[in-house]
């Protein structure tokens, strides 16, 4: 497993000396002392794991979790970890959205393993490359009904041919940054194609590239223009499956 590399994020450098030990006899490592510098190196570098200590100046655990979300640097397993070690600390943190939590003292067997179960389960996900995608539903029924609620079938024609407008100006985008080898941007431009496609239920549309944009972000560059045209070939279906609707026939 030394292919994988994990983020060690604590501000005593003792504890990331003892964390640098155990996790340097498996698996490659970097370490960051504040939640500011993890952020800083997530952007610059990929990593299959993060260890978060809670408290630190500089970006606290949970905070740094939160920017880590928002702003999607990373989906790979985050490991909070603190000197509070009641269940109801440990609920607390798997809410916010770390993937687990581990207790200080930290144990060397249960860190170890802790890692590799997550690490084995971020892998398995990142595998289920053979997804039916076409076996989706084109558009989802139910967002479709919810617009028609506030809406006339004229207006949300005009909102989905906007959507179209944009999409096929993304698609030739993203087609010219990969290109260039501007992953980073791949990855911008997919985001907002997920979002559109997402909000108007364009389904397979949205699943598909919410996959391609994890493999952008996870640096994951093998099969990038393969996969483009597979998006292609997915919107390509959900404009002729929406302009062959009878309801927007006008």
């Amino acid at each position: 497993m030394k292919s994988k590399k994990v983020l060690i994020v604590d501000d005593n450098a003792l504890n990331r000396r003892v964390f640098e030990n155990i996790i340097g006899q498996v698996y490659q490592f970097d370490s960051a002392e504040n939640g500011n510098t993890a952020l800083l190196k997530i952007k610059e570098h990929p990593f299959d794991l993060i260890l978060m200590d809670i408290q630190m100046p500089l970006g606290d655990g949970i905070n740094t979790l939160k920017k880590i979300q928002t702003d999607q640097l990373t989906s790979s397993p985050v490991i909070a970890v603190s000197a509070f070690a009641s269940s109801s600390d440990r609920d607390y943190f798997l809410s916010v959205g770390f993937d687990d939590f581990i207790a200080k003292p930290v144990k060397p067997k249960i860190l170890l393993e802790t890692i590799h179960r997550l690490l084995i389960r971020n892998n398995n996900a990142d595998n289920q490359s053979n997804t039916d995608w076409e076996s989706l539903e084109l558009l989802d029924q139910k967002v479709l009904q919810q617009l028609m609620k506030y809406n006339n079938a004229e207006n949300i024609k005009l909102v989905y041919t906007d959507f179209f407008e944009e999409s096929e100006r993304l698609l030739s985008e993203i087609e010219n940054l990969i290109a260039s080898e501007n992953f980073p941007e791949v990855g911008n431009k997919l985001h907002i194609l997920k979002g559109n496609s997402g909000t108007l239920g364009a389904i397979q549309l949205y699943k598909f590239t919410e996959k391609f944009e994890k493999s952008i972000k996870n640096s994951n560059f093998d099969n990038t223009f393969e996969d483009y045209l597979y998006l292609r070939k997915l919107y390509n279906s959900f404009k002729l499956h929406f302009n062959e609707n009878q309801l927007f026939n006008l």
